[in-house]
C-alpha cells in the first residue's frame, strides 16, 4: 500500500517545461502560427534522426499515416499486411483510404511484425507492409525489407513510438519507402500534437505537402485534391525544444530500463528482450505477467506503481474490424497476438523517475513473487 508521504509514481509524465512556453508564447506573439518558420525548421532539425530524410510535418501520427498511405498511390483493391497487436491508428489508417487490412502475427520477443508470417500472407494484392516499431523496439527490418524487395512491396515504417530507435546503425523512419512519427504528449518527445513523415523520395516529400495543405504549394494553384493536416508553428517550436532533448531523455530511459531488467527477480515477470543489434528506446517498458495480470496490477496499483496494458483487444478483435470479418467468414490465426494481449503490463520508464521511484517500482514489482 502507498505511504501517506509517497505519490504514486504514473505510468508516463509528459515533459512541458518552461523552455517549451517560452518556445510557445514567442510564436503566438510573432503571428505566424500555421506552416510557417517554426516548421520548417523543425523538419530540417528532424532529418537528422533520420539519415537526413526529407520530412514534413502534419498534424498528427495518424494523419502521418494516412497521407503516406495517400501519397504512395494504395487503395481500394490494395492490401496492407499490419500487426494486430498496435493501436488502432495502424490499421485505421489502411482502412481510412480504403485498401485492406492483413493482419500477420508478431515475433514473441520484439513485439513486431515475424518476417515468416508477413510473407505467408502476401497475395497477389498486397501493395504494402507496415512494420510498427512497438514500445520503442525496433521491428525486424533487416529481415522485412528482403522480404518487401522480393515481392516488390512498400515498407511503410509505423515509428510513431520508436523516436531515435535503431536496427544495425540505422534509424528507424529510414529503412522504407516512409516512415511515420507522432508527437503525442506521452511519447518520447512531443510537439503538444503533431505528426512526421520522412522519405528518401523527394517527389513523394513533394505529393506530401501537397496533401498536407490541400493539394496547393502555392496558394489557391491546387494541384491534387488534398486536405487540412498542417502543423502548427506553435507545436513545431515545442517540437524543436523537445528535440533538443530527445537524446538525453532517451539514454535515461535506457538507463532506466537497465535498472530494472538487473533489479526485477520475480518469477512471475518477465523483463523485454532487446534484439541483436537494436536500440531500444523504450517508450514503454513492457513485461510479461504469467498467471492473474489483474491481481498483479492492482496489487502495483495499491503500491502506487502506475501500469497500464497496451493493448488488451488485439485490432483484429475490435468491432470495425472483428464484425466485417465475421460476416466475410475470415478468421485469423494470430497466437503470438493473442498471448502478448493477454500478459503483457508496462511500467513506468520516464526519464522523470528518480532512483527512489526506481528503488519503489522494483520493490512492488518483485513483491508479485511467482504464484499469481
Amino acid at each position: 500500500m502507498t505511504s501517506i508521504n509517497e505519490q504514486p509514481i504514473p505510468a508516463a509524465r509528459p515533459v512541458i517545461g518552461e523552455d517549451e512556453i517560452e518556445a510557445a508564447v514567442r510564436v503566438l506573439r510573432s503571428g505566424r502560427v500555421v506552416q510557417g518558420p517554426e516548421v520548417a525548421a523543425f523538419e530540417e532539425g528532424f532529418s537528422r534522426l533520420v539519415d537526413d530524410r526529407h520530412c514534413v510535418a502534419v498534424n498528427s501520427g495518424t494523419s502521418a499515416l494516412h497521407l503516406l498511405l495517400l501519397a504512395l498511390g494504395i487503395g481500394p483493391g490494395d492490401e496492407v499486411i499490419v500487426p494486430s497487436f498496435s493501436f488502432a491508428a495502424s490499421a485505421n489508417a489502411v482502412r481510412l483510404v480504403g485498401a485492406d487490412v492483413v493482419f500477420a502475427d508478431i515475433e514473441p520477443d520484439s513485439f513486431g511484425l515475424d518476417p515468416a508470417a508477413v510473407e505467408a500472407a502476401i497475395t497477389p494484392r498486397t501493395a504494402a507492409i507496415m512494420p510498427v516499431h512497438l514500445y520503442g523496439h525496433p521491428a525486424a527490418m533487416d529481415k522485412l525489407m528482403p522480404i518487401a524487395d522480393k515481392h516488390r512491396l512498400a515498407v511503410v515504417e509505423d515509428a510513431c513510438q520508436a523516436h531515435a530507435a535503431a536496427l544495425n546503425g540505422t534509424p528507424v523512419g529510414a529503412f522504407g519507402a516512409g516512415g511515420t512519427f507522432s508527437f503525442y504528449p506521452t511519447k518520447n518527445m512531443h510537439s503538444l500534437e503533431g505528426g512526421m513523415v520522412t522519405t528518401a523520395d523527394a517527389e513523394l516529400a513533394r505529393t506530401l505537402r501537397l496533401l498536407r495543405n490541400q493539394g496547393m504549394e502555392q496558394r489557391y494553384a491546387n494541384e491534387i485534391v488534398g486536405a487540412n493536416m498542417r502543423m502548427t508553428d506553435v507545436s513545431a517550436a515545442v517540437g524543436r525544444v523537445q528535440l533538443g532533448k530527445v537524446e538525453a531523455w532517451t539514454e535515461q530511459r535506457r538507463a532506466n530500463a537497465a535498472y530494472l531488467d538487473a533489479h526485477i527477480t520475480a518469477p512471475a515477470v518477465t523483463t523485454p528482450s532487446v534484439a541483436e543489434g537494436a536500440r531500444h528506446v523504450y517508450h514503454q517498458y513492457t513485461v510479461r505477467i504469467s498467471g492473474d495480470r489483474d491481481a498483479a496490477m492492482a496489487k502495483l496499483t495499491e503500491a502506487g506503481i502506475g501500469n497500464a496494458v497496451y493493448y488488451p483487444t488485439p485490432i483484429h478483435r475490435l468491432k470495425p474490424y472483428w464484425e466485417p470479418d465475421q460476416k466475410a467468414g475470415r478468421t485469423w490465426d494470430l497466437p503470438e497476438t493473442e498471448r502478448a494481449a493477454a500478459e503483457v503490463v508496462s511500467l513506468p520508464v520516464h526519464p522523470s523517475l528518480t532512483e527512489g521511484d526506481l528503488e519503489r517500482i522494483v520493490a512492488a514489482v518483485n513483491s508479485l513473487g511467482g504464484n499469481l
